[in-house]
């Protein structure tokens, strides 16, 4: 990212001096707009938008100063009690990850990717504040997250499969493995 940019998002480090997570919000809980940050501008772009009736289950964005298998930062949504607008960097506290691949659908031999989902909670939440794990989510609510990107990716014609959760240890795992691939 070019150190011309203006938002200052392109300096930020993946934690804060505190030792919390940094999530980039690019979609708010109930938004059906998917923002994606330009690095290269310094703004956000709209990047998809659900169908009608389809929004997003709760806030979700990147961690800045990672990359992912799919050439992006690693994605991350955040549990917190009321949305916030883009944009806004929400110090969390990781509880595990979804661990998934994609691929186009249209192409059973392309290379599936790794997309994983990190999941955080917000450090000033009141209503998600005890959450520690994934376990604490329930399988249920796992479940319904892990809908949503199968059909989320599906509208954007790509086959999103879940292939596991895992907790902290194996998210942090990833985090270092995204900071690694980010200083490249």
């Amino acid at each position: 990212m070019p150190a011309s940019d203006a938002s200052g998002i392109a300096a930020l480090a993946a934690w804060d001096e505190k030792g919390r997570l940094q999530a980039v919000i690019e979609a708010p809980r109930g938004s059906a707009n998917k923002l994606k940050f330009d690095p290269g501008r310094g703004v956000f772009t709209l990047h998809n938008v659900l169908p009608m009736g389809a929004a997003f289950p709760f806030d979700f964005g990147f961690v800045p100063g990672t990359l992912g298998e799919d050439g992006d930062p690693l994605d991350v949504l955040v549990l917190m009690d009321e949305p916030v607008f883009p944009g806004v960097v929400v110090p969390c506290r990781l509880i595990g990850v979804i661990e998934a691949r994609q691929r186009p659908q249209d192409d059973a031999r392309a290379k599936a990717t790794r997309n994983d989902r990190l999941i955080a909670v917000a450090d000033k939440s009141h209503r998600h504040g005890d959450l520690r794990s994934l376990a604490d989510l329930g399988d249920g609510m796992l479940a319904e997250i892990e809908r949503f990107f199968v059909f989320y990716n599906d509208q954007k014609g790509v086959r999103f499969e879940p292939l596991g959760r895992a907790g902290k240890s194996a998210a942090r795992r990833l985090l270092d493995a995204g900071r690694r691939a980010a200083r490249k």
